[in-house]
């Protein structure tokens, strides 16, 4: 009998029960919250529901040594987390974002290349404001690359830059790229008048077939031998929309574009949910990188806006283009690009942006990736 009641106790310490505190019990709210929006919501579901089910399965309370845990090495869970760690799965993902992308927009604007540009001073604002309130100049930077509103890019840069910080830096540059449609309009309606809301944009040329082929090599060789340190997100990216446009690898271009990049979702989104362990994640660095992403993401969105209006003043009427595809100008394709529709139909029902704001919005994914490559030349 005294056997059977030592062994109950033995099993009782090894259960979550025993081992919980306040603090998984918050973290395991935070997860169920994320699978509320993504699910009820539908706020980026490919993105928050992995993400929501991996807090959860973090923060299940431990008896320490079990080699279960993602922080454990050994564990099944730390051999998933190595690709976050190491940073393969984020170019995998642009591989698969790339054989997805038409360019099309881009090529027949070229000009838009620089609203894409524009909403990267997000990054470099985050990155000056971290460094004031005491983050390293490596942390600040990759807290920074937040205002891409670009999941896989920041985790990239976290893994490189300050990799005990990627979980809050992963999680909330994915709840900002969920959080577009509600962060940008008031940004958007803030910074135009409703004369510029209604400006209606030459349709877009066509594009032949030989530029949509040219574009990927010639925009890789371009950006690569600008910033040679993000050859491993540029140079997937432009591989993959080249095996798209090639016409003659279908077969590899639907295998990135489709099961490939799902596996990589649901391995970056369970893994990254994993790494917001509560006694990792919940610190006061984790909050202040909350309140930085969201400025970052903000001034992103306005360096976009405000650029488009600025650059206004320089063309000739009938070539002006609408502020309101300004914001598109960060990573989070096609989000952000639906928001610029959206709010222009808002303000003449027969004025679709869609087109016009997909030029910006796969010239942020380029610039994103630029801002990342250009972060980690001079801060590794």
């Amino acid at each position: 009998m005294e056997n059977i009641i030592q062994n109950l106790g033995q099993f009782w310490e090894y259960t979550g029960f025993a081992n919980a505190n306040y603090q998984y019990i918050l973290m395991i709210a935070i997860g169920l919250g994320f699978l509320y929006l993504g699910i009820k919501k539908e706020w980026e579901p490919m993105l928050l529901v992995p993400i929501g089910f991996g807090i959860i399965i973090g923060n299940i309370p431990l008896f320490p040594g079990l080699q279960v845990g993602v922080y454990e090495e050994g564990s099944v869970l730390n051999i998933l987390y190595q690709g976050v760690r190491q940073g393969f799965y984020p170019p995998l993902i642009f591989m698969g974002i790339g054989a997805m992308t038409d360019f099309s927009a881009l090529i027949s604007n070229p000009k838009l290349l620089l609203i894409g540009a524009a909403a990267q001073f997000g990054i470099f604002g985050a990155y000056a404001l971290a460094l004031l309130i005491g983050f390293t100049p490596a942390e600040a930077g990759a807290i920074g690359i937040i205002g891409g509103a670009d999941g896989p890019t920041a985790i990239f840069l976290s893994s490189r830059l300050a990799p005990d910080l990627m979980g809050a830096i992963a999680v909330s540059a994915y709840s900002y790229m969920a959080l577009v449609p509600v962060i940008q309009p008031p940004i958007m309606r803030l910074l135009t008048t409703k004369k510029e809301r209604v400006i209606r944009m030459k349709p877009p040329r066509t594009v032949s077939p030989t530029e949509k082929k040219i574009f990927p090599i010639i925009g890789f060789l371009c950006t690569a031998f600008i910033v040679p340190s993000g050859i491993p997100l540029l140079g997937m990216l432009f591989f993959g929309n080249l095996i798209k446009e090639s016409g003659v690898t279908r077969r590899l271009a639907n295998t990135a574009s489709g099961p490939l990049i799902d596996i990589v979702t649901i391995l970056i989104g369970i893994t990254v949910g994993c790494s917001t362990q509560a006694d990792k994640f919940l610190q006061l660095k984790s909050v202040e990188i909350f309140g930085l992403g969201a400025l970052s993401f903000m001034i992103a969105t306005c360096g976009g806006v405000l650029f488009v209006k600025f650059f206004n003043l320089f063309l000739k009427e009938g070539n002006k283009i609408n502020p309101l595809i300004g914001n598109a100008g960060v990573s989070a394709v096609p989000d952000s690009a639906r928001v610029s529709n959206i709010e222009g139909l808002k303000y003449d029902p027969k004025n679709y942006l869609l087109m016009h704001a997909m030029g910006p919005n796969v010239a942020g994914v380029i610039g994103s990736a630029v801002a990342a490559g250009i972060l980690l030349g001079f801060l590794s």
